[in-house]
């Protein structure tokens, strides 16, 4: 019969050694810093016809929420969420990229270390536990990462540099 506290130990271990992969993507899906090279500050911020968002826009975007997330975390308390859903999407411009570009990648820094904690099934907000609140970044990142690529092609914009998922 296998031991239930080191079944666990080993979920948690899976957990954190896939949880650095689902913040960057590589894998799975496209990742993040392949979404986001070759672009240039006006193509970032250029909405294509018949799409909501330019790709300054989702990764701003993203940005909110994965500063919020990480507030949470840190802070050990929870946060109440925002009144509408529009508070999350700040108004970026073309001279703002660089600026939202250099903040996601600070913000993804800033997470790494949480990937490995021992506290994980921790409630922090609300009934949220540090887990989930880690998994939300990453799926939410991935979420909207996949909006990029598809505003990048409706750009003309892609694949970048270096290369798409195709093969």
């Amino acid at each position: 019969m296998t031991d239930p506290t080191d079944r666990n130990e080993r979920a948690q271990l899976a957990f954190a050694r896939l949880l650095p992969k689902l913040f960057r993507g590589g894998q799975a899906f496209v990742g993040v810093e392949a979404s986001l090279s070759g672009l240039d500050a006006e193509t970032a911020a250029r909405r294509p016809e018949g799409l909501p968002h330019s790709v300054a826009d989702l990764v701003v975007h993203v940005n909110w929420w994965n500063r919020w997330m990480l507030d949470v975390i840190e802070g050990g308390r929870a946060m109440p969420y925002p009144k509408h859903a529009a508070d999350t999407w700040p108004e970026v411009t073309e001279g703002d990229w660089a600026r939202v570009k250099a903040e996601f990648y600070e913000l993804l820094a800033r997470i790494d270390a949480h990937a490995a904690r021992p506290d994980l099934a921790s409630p922090v907000n609300h009934e949220e536990t540090i887990g989930e609140l880690l998994a939300d970044f990453a799926l939410h990142t991935a979420h909207h990462f996949g909006q990029v690529v598809t505003v990048r092609q409706a750009l003309g914009a892609w694949p970048p540099p270096g290369g798409g998922d195709t093969w």
